[in-house]
């Protein structure tokens, strides 16, 4: 491996909404922890380029790397400390939840490269999702509506909807019936 020739390839202006965004989010978004200024944060959020609608809730204390990368769909909520490391994509749909301290991680690296460029895989997340506290959703994965991640699950395959999975590395446990 030869690191010297390592690119991530950012563009400019991605260099420069991240300059901007680590500056501002923790005087604008961050300090503002009550739930009374949930309609701010997604103000914040909307400002710099996330498709997140204003029913959703998103905790002060989540780390975002890149908000135009993040989509969020009605009623969904991001919770306290989740680590939302989305230089890729990451789309989270309606009604579902991410517990705290969850790490959503859409990029790796290609180590069969000498130089070990970075690669961006999107996460997608259905609808009706409950993703359980310090969870690990890896690069590019897929998530079906209506699943349920276990707690502290590490998810490194695509999860079938309607499944409850869990364990490191997560496994299918059963099927989730909603009554």
């Amino acid at each position: 491996m030869d690191l010297s020739t390592y690119n991530h390839s950012f563009s400019f202006k991605n260099k420069i909404g991240r300059f901007l965004w680590n500056i501002t989010s923790p005087i604008l978004f961050n300090l503002f922890a009550s739930r009374l200024f949930k309609k701010w944060r997604v103000l914040v959020l909307k400002c710099f380029g996330a498709k997140i609608k204003w029913s959703s809730h998103v905790y002060a204390s989540v780390k975002i790397w890149a908000p135009w990368n993040l989509e969020i769909g009605v009623n969904s909520s991001i919770g306290p400390k989740v680590n939302c490391y989305n230089q890729g994509k990451i789309v989270i749909g309606s009604n579902s939840i991410i517990s705290q301290k969850t790490s959503l991680c859409a990029s790796s690296h290609d180590y069969k490269l000498k130089n070990f460029p970075l690669i961006l895989k999107p996460i997608s997340i259905g609808d009706g999702v409950w993703i359980a506290s310090e969870a690990f959703i890896g690069p590019g994965i897929h998530i079906g509506n209506h699943v349920v991640i276990a707690a502290r699950a590490v998810v490194i395959k695509n999860v079938d909807e309607n499944t409850i999975v869990g364990g490191n590395p997560a496994k299918f446990i059963k099927y989730r019936n909603i009554e």
